[in-house]
């Protein structure tokens, strides 16, 4: 089966037990399934709620889901332009190697061309070596001088309420 048998679509509301799901995978693949506390009502407020800035791409073969994307807008002050963040790409390891997930970047990079967006970006595991090649041989630049930066849960809140 090849990559042209993929159908992807944007999700929807309705999707929302599927999305949770792939999330689920994709935190166990990663190592980081201590860190999921995201739940099906979470997902419909922030993903498909009024305010929602995010977007999700479901991937189908056949009848069968097997890929999902989730992006947004960010931007870049130096170039003046917004881009797109590219925040996860999950392909089922059983449907892995067949295109499905170079299909689903091309798409996410479309969007962000015909959006005029400056750039597109995400994050690797640096254990990750399938993917850092498998993006690397896309064209993507690995960004080593850089390091994500993160603040949650309590340390958040000691922070905003600093003075």
């Amino acid at each position: 089966m090849s990559a042209t048998m993929l159908a992807i679509r944007q999700a929807t509301r309705a999707d929302v037990p599927l999305v949770l799901a792939f999330v689920k995978e994709l935190a166990d693949y990663e190592r980081l399934t201590h860190l999921v506390v995201a739940t099906e009502e979470i997902i419909a407020e922030e993903l498909f709620g009024p305010k929602s800035h995010t977007e999700v791409l479901l991937g189908y073969s056949a009848a069968e889901p097997v890929a999902f994307a989730v992006y947004f807008h960010n931007f870049s002050t130096f170039l003046g332009r917004k881009g797109l963040y590219l925040e996860d790409l999950y392909v089922r390891p059983a449907h892995r190697r067949r295109g499905y997930g170079r299909a689903m970047l091309l798409r996410v990079a479309r969007i962000a061309f015909e959006r005029n967006c400056a750039r597109l970006e995400w994050s690797v595991l640096d254990w990750n070596e399938p993917a850092i090649s498998f993006y690397e041989r896309l064209g993507a630049t690995i960004m080593h001088e850089w390091k994500l930066t993160r603040v949650t849960g309590s340390a958040l809140e000691k922070l905003a309420k600093m003075e």
